[in-house]
């Protein structure tokens, strides 16, 4: 084989152009579709701000995409008995009438206690959790939690109070395929949200940390002892509530 067929397998600086060109073509889309499925989000919240809109979750989708399905019966925040907001809240989220959307004390206990190397405490307010549950994923992770707090700051300038609080009962997973506050309450106790005692209630907010271990409707000791602690709370709640019900 002589010089000049040698040169022919070679690919010329014409074609080392093209690659490098089709290269950057592929980075540039790549960075375009990360950006855009970042921007979403904030996108929606605006959307979502609508009471006629009914949000779905990634769980939920989830659960449509594996062909499982998932029980979900959307119900205003004035069907929702005051009793279970008042335990959701005392439960999950104490200040949420005060912050907005992170509880920046909290969170920074949190960021202290990682950086001592003790054990971390959740901090995570109810528009964190709302926003985590609509557009991010489960698990812990500095990531997540980057995306997770300016979204739950955006989504409670947004929002008002009530709609947060709407869309997070209507959104939430009390067990394996039910989602919302009316489907939870229909499965455990067969009564509708609006018909909550304030037992029953407790019991379900205190499953929200952990749904899939924590049956509301068949509780052990354990639980049943942090619902009796929640359902005091829940009865003292009056100033903590107030944005939702002035």
């Amino acid at each position: 084989m002589d010089a000049r067929q040698l040169d022919a397998t070679e690919p010329g600086p014409g074609e080392d152009r093209g690659v490098i060109r089709r290269l950057k073509h592929g980075w540039r889309k790549a960075v375009l579709a990360v950006i855009s499925l970042l921007a979403l989000p904030y996108l929606l919240i605006p959307v979502y701000a609508f009471g006629f809109i009914h949000p779905v979750s990634t769980l939920m989708l989830r659960d449509l995409a594996t062909l499982n399905g998932y029980d979900r019966q959307w119900v205003d925040f004035d069907d929702i008995a005051p009793v279970l907001v008042q335990s959701v809240m005392m439960s999950e989220d104490g200040q949420f009438c005060a912050h907005g959307g992170v509880d920046w004390k909290q969170m920074r206990g949190v960021v202290n206690d990682a950086l001592d190397g003790a054990a971390t405490r959740g901090a995570s307010t109810i528009p964190m959790q709302t926003v985590k549950n609509l557009f991010l994923w489960n698990g812990r992770s500095f990531v997540r939690k980057g995306l997770e707090l300016p979204l739950a700051v955006a989504a409670d300038l947004v929002w008002s109070k009530r709609r947060l609080m709407e869309i997070y009962l209507n959104i939430a997973e009390w067990g394996p395929g039910i989602y919302g506050i009316e489907a939870a309450a229909q499965h455990q106790f067969n009564v509708s949200a609006k018909k909550l005692s304030r037992r029953q209630a407790a019991l379900l907010a205190v499953s929200l940390p952990n749904p899939i271990d924590r049956n509301a409707g068949k509780p052990g000791r354990g639980l049943k002892r942090l619902a009796t602690v929640i359902e005091r709370r829940a009865s003292r709640s009056g100033e903590y509530i107030r944005c939702l019900y002035d």
